[in-house]
């Protein structure tokens, strides 16, 4: 019974250590969806120098609209002596803003920006467990402000929001509108702030906290998105959702492996099964070859035997015409038994050997090939001149890490030189085929890749702060992509530049979209 009780405690504290590497918050993740949460600061003007009265926390849900709670606006509603501003969390300047939508009842509120600031979406999540999960507010407690001793106008600087971390503790629907229950503690201008799970995607808006007086644990609640999409639908506002399973880098890596040995092991399976059909045919055809030289033998060794007692009767006749003194007949009977003798020894020599068996069976295996035996399951086979016929490319949802892009599908022509959609030249290192892209308007990289062989296509995405994506951006405008037909020697030069670009990345991107591409119907 000890020992049993040893082994439970033993696996107890085993679960506990391995547990916080498949339900701990990605840190990736949070750091990227902090990027679109933004303080939001009441102001009332003093003369000619803006006065901040109040301030809580919004994130956006389009490049120029914020959430946020109707309670942290709510001075500015109807004030006109009272202005929004919007302070970005990650580089840019502060901006008024506009009040759009305000709901009390659920404690919610739409903020347009009055400039553009192009902001990162969040993404939120469509099918979320509530029940349970670790989770992280984000946002700007007042108390840390006050703690890092920052002044008025500080205020309106930009500085990264406080990421506080907890567990969901289940749904729990307050009296007017439904909300989450959790313990990432937030505090007075936490309020408005996103509640993320551990792929930064968000599950709520935070609104208060439960009071205590130090003795009691301490909970807290933010409006569920049961609550908040109602409200972007009914603002036509198109939110970035996604319901897929929250997986981390380090688990698809693990499936990739899985699935890799699974393929070779089916790749071995088939080999052997393919050289054991070799095998059995070669070896019936050796049979088969070696039973009708066998039958020849013997058919002319029978022959050969028959033509020697045939001969054997001609001398006897011919010596019996001898004595009789019939040469006439001694003569017909010679010539008879030198002709039957020859071809009994004829018949013995040219009876079939087994030394061309080897050569015989190589000539019948080779004339059983038919046309097109050898690899099947071309996907997309080359046309003329190494291009490939046009391919619709989709994304494989299970070997894929996606929070927040999109996943359409994509039509991909290729070309052997690395030409994509015959406009887009990749680079070429390692023996592999990639392209880098910023995309304008977008908080991302992506490096984009493709592998003629298995017709996968690729896409890496890197969500990066507005410094690091800057950097990036310079060193990739300081070299120049080569145009299709330019040859492989520029493409190989493009794949080492666009190497050395990789280097300013993070180890791991954020997302990873695996797309399977066949040709297009």
């Amino acid at each position: 019974m000890i020992h049993r009780l040893i082994r439970l405690v033993a696996a107890a504290m085993l679960a506990l250590v391995l547990a916080p590497t498949s339900a701990q918050a990605d840190q990736a993740d949070i750091d990227a969806a902090s990027r679109g949460v933004v303080r939001i600061v009441i102001i009332e003007s003093d003369g000619a120098q803006p006065y901040p009265i109040s301030h809580g926390t919004g994130f956006a849900v389009t490049p120029e609209m914020i959430v946020t709670n109707a309670h942290v606006v709510a001075q500015a509603q109807g004030d006109k002596n009272l202005s929004i501003g919007i302070v970005p969390s990650d580089g840019g300047d502060a901006v008024y803003g506009r009040l759009v939508a305000y709901s009390p009842r659920n404690d919610l509120a739409l903020v347009a920006t009055t400039v553009p600031m192009n902001l990162p979406p969040l993404t939120i999540a469509s099918n979320p467990d509530t029940s349970s999960g670790p989770v992280t507010a984000v946002g700007y407690p007042v108390n840390v402000d006050r703690a890092q001793g920052l002044a008025v106008q500080d205020l309106f600087k930009a500085t990264p929001p406080v990421q506080s971390h907890g567990f969901l503790s289940g749904r729990r629907p307050s009296r007017e509108f439904d909300t989450l229950l959790h313990t990432a503690p937030i505090a007075r201008g936490n309020s408005g702030g996103p509640l993320l799970d551990r792929c930064g995607r968000v599950l709520g808006v935070n609104s208060f906290g439960a009071e205590s007086d130090g003795t009691d644990s301490e909970f807290y609640f933010a409006v569920s998105t049961r609550e908040l999409l109602p409200f972007l639908r009914k603002n036509n506002i198109t939110a970035q959702l996604n319901g897929l399973p929250c997986r981390s880098l380090a688990e698809l890596d693990a499936a990739e492996r899985a699935r890799a040995e699974r393929e070779q092991l089916a790749a071995l399976r088939q080999t052997q099964i393919t050289e054991t059909k070799e095998a059995e045919r070669e070896a019936k055809i050796r049979r088969d070859i070696e039973f009708e030289i066998m039958s020849q033998r013997d058919d002319l060794m029978m022959l050969a035997m028959l033509l020697l007692v045939a001969g054997m009767a001609g001398g006897f006749v011919t010596w019996r015409a001898r004595e009789a003194n019939d040469p006439r007949q001694a003569k017909i009977a010679a010539i008879v038994t030198a002709v039957t003798l020859l071809g009994g020894l004829t018949a013995w020599f040219v009876r079939p050997g087994f030394n061309d068996v080897d050569a015989q069976v190589k000539a019948e295996l080779a004339g059983n090939e038919k046309p097109g035996d050898g690899p099947t399951g071309v996907i997309a086979p080359a046309a003329p001149g190494g291009q490939e016929a046009d391919q619709l490319c989709v994304v494989d949802v299970d070997r894929s890490r996606i929070t927040t892009a999109r996943s359409d599908d994509v039509p991909l022509s290729w070309s052997s030189g690395g030409c994509i959609n015959g406009h887009t030249q990749y680079g070429l290192a390692n023996d592999a085929w990639s392209r880098i892209f910023v995309p304008s308007g977008e908080a991302s990289v992506s490096v984009n890749s493709y592998n003629p062989d298995t017709h996968e296509y690729r896409v890496d995405r890197y969500l990066l702060d507005h410094d690091a994506l800057e950097q990036v951006r310079n060193a990739l405008g300081k070299i120049e992509a080569p145009q299709c037909g330019d040859g492989e020697d520029a493409a190989r030069k493009f794949g080492q530049e666009q190497a050395e670009i990789e280097t300013l990345l993070p180890s791991q991107p954020n997302e990873r979209l695996v797309y399977s591409c066949a040709k297009a119907k």
